[in-house]
């Protein structure tokens, strides 16, 4: 059965048309609701005509929703956010151990998992100062600094290391330095960072524990000016105490 959606000319050009559908739908943000032809023409460098039939074409799936403003996310999307919603959504026990975190340290509390040579941020209890960190749910950082790495390399193959290490600024250089921060997370059980990708940003990160090995980090993180040595032992042994609740209940999540 043909495709609905229009193929793109060339060798894989029905892969090229799916990434161009996603590209115009990942035009669509909180702060913009709908686009217009122009819009889509402008920032993704297609031809009019393309751009159309796409728009068209998203439409009829119901992907996308026409409206006198513009083309707004369609309620097919509904369905999918539905079945996302199901499966990444952590369990209310977690959300709540995180809360508790964040109410009584008043610091933005974060799970990561790693994926390749990054780690991704599942879930956030945003600190409620004003001069806070923030990291979005979904956000890929990466793996060659920062407290919550340090523990998530935790009993990393060491050519995993070696990938890390050469997608940082210093090349494969950085593998000593990165053992040297593991050893250190794992004699210790948790991991402190400062200013190590941010300047200005501190973060303390424990493992969460699946079997022998760590399958995610949670951390509180903040202003490098509140960071003090004291505070960093406090808020290491309140994580330590939160994950090892999490990994008693038994941690779960799709890209672990």
């Amino acid at each position: 059965m043909p495709s609905n959606i229009p193929a793109a000319s060339g060798e894989g050009g029905g892969v090229r048309s799916v990434q161009r559908a996603f590209d115009i739908l990942s035009l669509l943000t909180e702060d913009r609701r709908s686009l217009t032809i122009r819009e889509v023409v402008d920032e993704t460098g297609l031809a009019k005509t393309t751009a159309l039939r796409l728009l068209q074409t998203l439409e009829h799936l119901g992907l996308l929703w026409a409206t006198p403003n513009g083309f707004a996310a369609g309620p097919a999307l509904w369905r999918w956010a539905h079945l996302a919603r199901t499966a990444w959504e952590l369990p209310p026990e977690t959300v709540q151990l995180m809360r508790e975190l964040g109410a009584r340290h008043r610091e933005t509390v974060n799970l990561y998992v790693p994926r390749d040579t990054h780690r991704v941020c599942i879930a956030q209890q945003e600190s409620p100062q004003p001069l806070r960190h923030v990291v979005r749910v979904g956000d890929e950082l990466p793996l060659w600094a920062g407290a919550s790495s340090k523990v998530l390399l935790i009993e990393a193959p060491e050519r995993l290391l070696v990938r890390v290490a050469r997608s940082s600024p210093y090349g494969e250089a950085h593998v000593p330095t990165l053992r040297a921060w593991i050893g250190q997370a794992a004699h210790d059980g948790y991991a402190a960072s400062h200013g190590e990708r941010e300047p200005g940003l501190s973060a303390v990160a424990v493992p969460v524990a699946r079997g022998t090995g760590p399958v995610a980090a949670l951390t509180l993180s903040g202003p490098t000016v509140r960071f003090t040595e004291e505070r960093v032992r406090e808020f290491a042994a309140d994580l330590r105490e939160a994950a090892k609740r999490m990994s008693e209940r038994g941690f779960d999540h799709p890209l672990t």
